[in-house]
């Protein structure tokens, strides 16, 4: 069973900072590129950035030069490093695998989330 558990959303001004965590169990962590999502109400979720089990990262072009994804394989957790926050940044944001985690069925694994709400 994989678990997924997002933390560190929050709200914040518009050019501000924020840093999310997240921690997975049940997968043998470094053997897996993991990516962080976000879904805007309404919206399909995308992937924002990614970064491989050797560590190479990858960005959507609306966060890059703002966002860093890093991975820390001994604690099993990957963060992501927000800044120069927009309003349009706002969303709930996941951590899955890249591409998500799935069970035998194919049905993919998700966790609740961080809510990240950027005022203007």
């Amino acid at each position: 069973q994989v678990q997924l558990v997002e933390s560190g959303g929050g709200s914040v001004q518009a050019g501000g900072s924020l840093r999310l965590s997240c921690t997975i169990s049940g997968i043998t962590f470094d053997t897996n590129a993991i990516g962080w999502y976000r879904q805007i109400p309404g919206k399909q979720r995308e992937l924002v950035a990614t970064i491989s089990k050797s560590g190479s990262t990858n960005y959507a072009d609306s966060v890059k030069g703002r966002f860093a994804i890093s991975r820390d394989n001994a604690k099993n957790t990957v963060n992501l490093q927000m800044n120069s926050l927009k309003p349009e940044d706002t969303a709930v944001y996941y951590c899955n695998g890249d591409p998500p985690f799935a069970d035998y069925y194919g049905s993919r694994y998700w966790g609740k989330g961080a809510l990240v709400t950027v005022s203007s």
